[in-house]
């Protein structure tokens, strides 16, 4: 019975040395005091998907923000391409953030042509 015990003690003080030398190599490597490293806040995310969408079985649009910056990528095909880039953060709010419409044009009233004024 104390053979057991004893054996899942070790065990465990084994698993915590293991763990607990990792997180300091880690912080090691990383160049910083141990406490600092440990305790950190995370960084801000510069690049995220803001929405994609698929254009056929193979292709997708996607249109990511960096740095406040929006870019539309076409991916899939035989090669990726850039649709637009520079897209900046004016205009109409969409989710709490301000964007710019892409492709912005006036409304027609019914019935009314396109020449029409």
């Amino acid at each position: 019975m104390w053979e057991v015990l004893w054996l899942l003690l070790l065990i465990v003080f084994l698993a915590s040395a293991i763990i607990a030398g990792a997180l300091l190599w880690r912080n090691y490597v990383d160049g910083g005091s141990t406490g600092v490293r440990l305790f950190r806040n995370k960084t801000e995310k510069r690049l995220e998907v803001i929405d994609q969408a698929a254009v056929d079985g193979r292709r997708k649009l996607v249109l990511i923000r960096r740095d406040n910056t929006e870019h539309l990528i076409m991916t899939g095909g035989p090669v990726d391409v850039v649709i637009e880039t520079g897209i900046g953060l004016v205009g109409k709010s969409r989710g709490g953030e301000i964007v710019e419409p892409v492709f912005a044009r006036k409304s027609r009233a019914l019935g009314q042509a396109s020449g029409d004024k």
